[in-house]
């Protein structure tokens, strides 16, 4: 009885996420979350003050360029634009839970408290959304047509350059939205830019290496 040979299947080739942008994609869903929930508080930077949110919000900024950086532009912008689901089934789940009656023995301090911190008008809500997608697709836009020639190496000078001008635009957009006609906002808007260019400038570059060189070390582990 004869034989056949066969010649092996050569295996599939792998698909599916990369281990980097599965774990960017976690931590920004998060950071998207708590953003609104910090912005709650104003911190004192020395003579600045600005709503605590802005340090998630910078790591938004942050982790939306690695990704542009590592996956490139169009992976980026995806990363935003998915962004707005957890954004909008937290506010959803936000609108929920403050319109079901609360318990009986809840504390009436902790009730008030609790009300007051996640309430928020519809004007404010709608700030927000808006702010969040103009912002960071501006920077992912900015921060990828900075890349090219000499400036490809300037990751710092991209990261800076893109988060500054992001915050600003983010600035302009959520408290003109949210405020104006309800109160003057020149002096507001000119502090928290003065504060968000501060920190952008001091803090995303650095951290810009940090979650590149990650994202990097994920992907070489993976293959």
């Amino acid at each position: 009885m004869s034989t056949q040979s066969q010649s092996p299947v050569a295996a599939p080739a792998a698909t599916g996420i990369r281990p980097s942008l599965f774990a960017f994609a976690i931590f920004y869903g998060g950071m998207v979350c708590i953003a609104g929930v910090l912005g709650n508080k104003q911190v004192a930077l020395g003579p600045l003050a600005v709503e605590a949110g802005i340090f998630a919000f910078l790591l938004l900024v942050i982790t939306s360029s690695a990704v542009a950086e590592v996956h490139g532009r169009e992976t980026a912008n995806r990363l935003v634009v998915w962004g707005f689901v957890p954004l909008l089934v937290s506010l959803a789940l936000t609108i929920l839970v403050l319109a079901v009656p609360a318990a009986t023995d809840m504390d009436p301090a902790r009730l008030s408290a609790f009300d007051m911190m996640m309430g928020g008008t519809r004007r404010m809500w709608l700030a927000g959304l808006i702010a969040y997608g103009c912002s960071s697709l501006l920077n992912v836009t900015i921060f990828s047509k900075l890349k090219g020639g000499e400036g490809s190496k300037l990751l710092w000078f991209r990261s800076a350059v893109a988060s500054v001008l992001s915050q600003i635009l983010d600035t302009l957009l959520f408290i003109g939205i949210a405020f104006y006609g309800v109160f003057p906002i020149g002096e507001l808007l000119a502090g928290q830019m003065l504060a968000k260019v501060v920190l952008s400038v001091v803090v995303v570059p650095p951290l810009i290496y940090l979650f590149v060189a990650i994202g990097r070390r994920l992907d070489s582990k993976a293959y």
